[in-house]
């Protein structure tokens, strides 16, 4: 049977869109989400995602782990810790979300973060591990004066406006510190 779990599953896994394969392993989902990764480990009954939430690909979350070691003096060792998704996140590019968090509404997790703890609502973090960077608000202050209003765009008249746009609406990094 187990055998037969893995083989639906793989097939699963190789032509559902992200959205139809979590439901599938029973991820508890809210409405409007946007999920680009698949990657939500053995026990994704333990994951709850609520509204509004954009889960970019790369992103990986672990509901369990580091049980391997303890098994040789106790060989049925296992623990688990849910994962709890507010309404209103962005999580970026290629994050590690580990077991027992939970991130609250209106959050940013930048790309590359490491998430080993919990996130209140209304703020933005990156890092490994994640460290809190801003408030919520401060950060959408910051986003406004970079917003070209492409997103409903059709992709040529998108990629016009983006091309001829003046210089100031592009977001720019400082320079690190060498010192």
């Amino acid at each position: 049977m187990r055998f037969i779990f893995s083989i639906v599953n793989a097939i699963c896994y190789l032509f559902m869109s992200p959205f139809h394969y979590w439901k599938f392993r029973g991820v508890k989902m809210g409405k409007n989400n946007y999920l680009y990764t698949k990657h939500i480990g053995s026990e994704p009954y333990l994951i709850e995602i609520g509204d509004n939430c954009h889960i970019t690909s790369g992103t990986k979350f672990f509901t369990h782990g580091g049980g391997a070691p303890l098994r040789l003096e106790m060989p049925d060792f296992d623990t688990f810790g849910k994962i709890i998704i507010g309404n209103n996140v962005y999580i970026g590019n290629n994050c590690l979300i580990m077991p027992g968090v939970t991130i609250g509404d209106n959050v940013v997790v930048g790309a590359g973060s490491v998430v080993t703890k919990s996130i209140p609502s209304n703020c933005v973090v990156a890092g490994n591990p994640a460290k809190y960077i801003k408030d919520f608000k401060s950060y959408r202050d910051s986003m406004v004066k970079h917003d070209f209003k492409t997103k409903l765009l059709h992709y040529k008249d998108k990629k016009q406006k983006i091309l001829t746009a003046d210089e100031s609406l592009f977001i720019k990094k400082g320079y690190i510190s060498i010192k």
